[in-house]
């Protein structure tokens, strides 16, 4: 069981592609996106595709289904915002709540970080980095699934060559 946790960036348009490439590897999917990303996806056809519904808030009182346990998280993309929370330890998301938990339980987390180059020589965002790798998480290059200066196409490989490898 496989959480895939989505922001807000540009290849959250493309991560059915990822989905897909995930599947193939035999992964079930759970998609936790952050409210932000959520706008970004269609998610009614990623849900389709996963077989279970885009999680994007804490349930509620009343909810009953929870999710099945992970095995492995991966963070694709993982924004400038997202990154620097999630060190901090905010929990203002269902997703950096699950992120947070995700440390404490000791789970395999793999993060692709995706900013912008203005934010990503931000000294915060370096810090970060280091700090979730010194935590055990495996911490791609930022924006290591960028093809070029394409902003609709995306290369996935690292993120499942990295999966594989937990």
């Amino acid at each position: 069981m496989l959480y895939l946790v989505v922001c807000a960036a540009p290849p959250a348009q493309a991560i059915a592609e990822l989905i897909g490439l995930l599947q193939e590897k035999n992964w079930t999917v759970c998609v936790i996106a952050t409210p932000r990303a959520a706008g970004w996806m269609d998610i009614s056809a990623l849900a389709d595709k996963t077989g279970r519904p885009v999680r994007d808030e804490y349930q509620g009182p009343d909810d009953s289904e929870s999710l099945p346990r992970a095995d492995v998280i991966a963070v694709a993309p993982a924004t400038f915002n997202t990154v620097n929370k999630w060190v901090a330890g905010i929990s203002d998301t269902f997703a950096l709540g699950l992120l947070n938990e995700a440390i404490g339980l000791r789970l395999p987390i793999v993060v692709a970080p995706y900013a912008k180059s203005s934010l990503a020589a931000h000294p915060a965002y370096a810090r970060s980095l280091q700090t979730l790798s010194e935590w055990g998480v495996t911490v791609l290059p930022n924006e290591a699934i960028r093809v070029g200066a394409a902003r609709d196409v995306f290369d996935w490989r690292p993120v499942v060559d990295a999966l594989d490898g937990v």
